[in-house]
């Protein structure tokens, strides 16, 4: 390790010299920094972001988007709102992906960063079949970004929902699956991984929002993919008493996240549904993977995976096996202590700010 880390220390300072010298791997046209939280001469972006997530939707994603948006190892290139499945209890509206869309303006007015990202709307139905794309804006601009050459950033498009704009991207352009990598939140357990919990139903939420779409990336693309499946996901929770003390006095942007929480817990008293005193803030593990991996050889170091053979994805959204698929990461195990300390820490340093 100490030999690794002593190659890297001098390939950085000869990097420091080339890009001094020639601006060697600069991204052009960036985005804005999210925050200033910390000084530009110690942290700066080494990979884009595309954020593309259900924000009408489960209040997890809003603190997904806010923990994103305070993190400035990673160039944020635009932030989508998606649909939901039709008559999702949370917006049971046919405009689900135009509510996304006015969610990721609420947190962006409440953190005084107003213009300073592109956000897209979604398309807000699911595909029709596995062949013709959903036109959007957000399919486009997925497109755009990953045609780009003026830069040598990596790019993640990180989704917390249904699939349906990367899949019309990919449907739309099909060479950008080896441009991309996809880190996504959905799926249901692989049985030889993991149990199912207790009273839950075969077709997992975030693929039930557009079988189709996950047909398309799953068995038609042969994009890279890093899944998070619901065995994963629900491992990340946030218990009240944490809300209570490290969120909700946060300023405007943390008072607002913790209402949305506390705008579910009260409707489920409401409906005689006990959700006790944690919530799964599933859709966190996107920044996980992405602003908080590893130093020196960068990855997500501190949480597992296994590769396996992307399955095939039938009609029911279940698992089918493919002895030839491409391997994909599967994510057994996640650093919550990591995820969860420094979306505290970035929140009251954010907070202090003002």
């Amino acid at each position: 390790m100490i030999f690794n880390k002593r190659n890297c220390l001098y390939a950085l300072t000869l990097l420091c010299f080339l890009t001094s010298v020639a601006g060697f791997g600069q991204a052009t046209n960036a985005g804005k920094k999210s925050s200033p939280l910390f000084p530009d001469d110690l942290i700066k972006p080494r990979m884009r972001v595309i954020i593309d997530n259900d924000f009408s939707g489960d209040p997890d994603g809003l603190f997904q988007l806010v923990h994103h948006l305070l993190s400035p190892s990673v160039e944020i290139r635009a932030i989508i709102g998606s649909h939901l499945k039709a008559g999702d209890p949370f917006d049971p509206s046919n405009v689900t992906a135009a509510n996304a869309k006015k969610k990721i303006e609420e947190v962006l007015a409440l953190m005084n960063l107003g213009k300073s990202y592109p956000v897209y709307q979604g398309s807000n139905t699911a595909l029709a079949n596995d062949s013709v794309p959903q036109p959007s804006d957000a399919a486009n601009a997925i497109v755009q970004e990953a045609m780009r050459n003026d830069t040598k950033l990596p790019l993640y498009i990180v989704c917390g929902a249904g699939l349906t704009d990367l899949a019309s991207a990919l449907l739309m352009k099909p060479e950008i699956a080896s441009r991309l990598t996809l880190i996504w939140i959905g799926g249901p357990e692989y049985v030889e991984l993991a149990s199912p919990p207790p009273g839950y139903t075969s077709l997992e939420y975030n693929l039930g929002i557009d079988i189709k779409a996950g047909q398309v990336v799953f068995n038609k693309s042969r994009i890279a993919v890093w899944q998070i499946p619901r065995s994963s996901y629900r491992q990340v929770l946030i218990p009240y008493s944490s809300l209570v003390l490290k969120v909700k006095g946060q300023g405007k942007i943390g008072g607002y996240l913790a209402g949305n929480l506390e705008r579910i817990m009260k409707l489920a008293i409401q409906y005689n549904f006990n959700i006790g005193e944690t919530y799964v803030i599933g859709d966190s593990p996107l920044v996980l993977l992405t602003a908080l991996q590893s130093s020196f050889e960068a990855d997500p170091s501190s949480s597992r995976y296994v590769l396996r053979p992307a399955p095939l994805i039938n009609s029911q959204g279940l698992y089918e096996v493919n002895t030839t698929g491409r391997n994909i990461r599967v994510y057994t195990e996640l650093d919550c202590h990591l995820l969860l300390e420094d979306f505290f820490s970035k929140l009251s340093l954010f907070s202090q700010s003002k």
